[in-house]
């Protein structure tokens, strides 16, 4: 088999990843790297800044991997130990390359040289035989290096865009030529709203079982995504790959799938009502602005998104939407009456070609017997006056956050589908 066939490994560094003062970002960028290059991935590793346990863990990977890829502790503080703690587990001593020192120099100020000379020059020690992996980006380089037979070291440092440029510029290509069989992995995302997880799974058991190329659902709040990866010489395979699954999905869950990959419900709506050349407001009390917020981190939600009107209170449903004081004390603020009231008047106040309300009880507290933590009302008016109403009650086990964005995802998706009867 291929020299990857040990497979490869991801040692995270740095006792901040432990205490979870910092998110290992790192880590799920390097597999989705390997996952592209084909490689196998089988095991991700984190430990502190400690110099006995990074020996022990890098000693214990040697044996049963052929790759190691570290990112963390490459820079000049007393606990930066990696290359250290790496050459220490295979007995080998350390020699200063003064290049690398030259570079250092050019890329700090001189009052910062002289504080720190000792610390930073540290950062060019490396094996004899290493190879170092360049930082344009930073001071603390990398190196690849084979202490023994049949596994290889790349180190990077824990700062994610220093790391990315260097494994762009240099490892990439390392790892294609040394370590991948040509084949590469490439991935297509079908994205649901609408339907639960394992309503998915039951629909497609036949699929989860395909070799390639594999199905994989899982699932975020108020999203079901499947991943189809096929295994393939290059992308244009890939895409042959995946196509007759991918339609038989699109077939089997037309309305449910609103988007591939990168898209989201707000951004397959805003391409859907420009493409439309139409406008929309949103007239928000339960989500506090979530809604619009949702729409504006879209690029290109100038063009359809005209503005909203977070109407926390009584007082100002009634001075900004007009809602009666009669016909807030006889419905109350959550209910359908009112909602429907808030959609046509923010539509009628804002001018624009559509409207969405939403008034509810995200909790924790504020529940009734008649109305519920988690009753949630929406109203969309449209074109023509046509108004559609949905009445939501969420479990209340959800919490008040997770209770306002699946509030966001119905208001989007609803929407989505009013749309989607509308092109036909």
């Amino acid at each position: 088999m291929s020299p990857n066939s040990k497979g490869v490994e991801i040692l995270s560094i740095g006792t901040e990843l432990l205490l979870g003062n910092i998110i290992n970002t790192n880590a799920q960028w390097i597999s989705e790297q390997l996952s592209q290059l084909g490689l196998n991935h089988f095991r991700q590793s984190t430990v502190g800044d400690n110099y006995d346990r990074i020996i022990k863990v890098i000693q214990e990977i040697s044996k049963r991997s052929n790759l190691l890829i570290t990112t963390g502790g490459l820079g000049p503080t007393p606990d930066d130990l990696t290359t250290e703690a790496i050459a220490k587990s295979f007995n080998v001593t350390l020699f200063e390359r003064p290049h690398l020192w030259d570079e250092i120099k050019q890329k700090m100020p001189t009052s910062k040289l002289q504080d720190d000379s000792s610390s930073l020059r540290k950062q060019c020690l490396f094996p004899k035989n290493a190879q170092i992996i360049n930082n344009p980006r930073g001071t603390a380089p990398g190196m690849i290096w084979e202490p023994i037979k049949g596994f290889t070291i790349l180190t990077f440092p824990g700062v994610p865009s220093e790391m990315k440029t260097m494994w762009e510029e240099t490892a990439c290509d390392f790892i294609k030529t040394k370590f991948s069989d040509n084949s590469s992995f490439f991935s297509n995302t079908l994205k649901f709203a609408g339907i639960g997880e394992s309503s998915v799974a039951e629909k497609i058991n036949d699929l989860l079982n395909l070799k390639n190329p594999t199905v994989a659902p899982y699932a975020n709040l108020g999203e079901v995504k499947l991943r189809i990866t096929a295994k393939a010489k290059n992308e244009v395979e890939a895409k042959n790959i995946i196509k007759p699954i991918k339609e038989k999905l699109k077939k089997k869950f037309s309305k449910f799938i609103f988007g591939e990959d990168n898209d989201t419900l707000p951004s397959v709506l805003i391409k859907e009502l420009t493409k439309r050349n139409q406008t929309i407001v949103f007239a928000e009390s339960c989500t506090g602005g979530l809604l619009s917020s949702s729409l504006t981190s879209i690029s290109g939600s100038s063009q359809v998104f005209k503005g909203s009107i977070v109407s926390y209170s009584n007082e100002l449903k009634n001075s900004l939407l007009n809602i009666s004081e009669e016909k807030l004390n006889k419905y109350g603020a959550v209910s359908e009456e009112v909602c429907e009231a808030m959609a046509i008047n923010v539509k009628n106040t804002l001018k624009a070609d559509w409207a969405i309300a939403i008034s509810g009880i995200a909790g924790p507290n504020g529940g009734t017997q008649e109305k519920p933590i988690g009753l949630v009302y929406i109203s969309i008016a449209g074109p023509n006056n046509h108004i559609t109403n949905i009445k939501k009650i969420f479990n209340a086990t959800r919490n008040r956050i997770e209770i306002q964005t699946l509030s966001v995802n119905v208001c989007l998706n609803s929407l989505r589908l009013i749309l989607l009867s509308n092109s036909k």
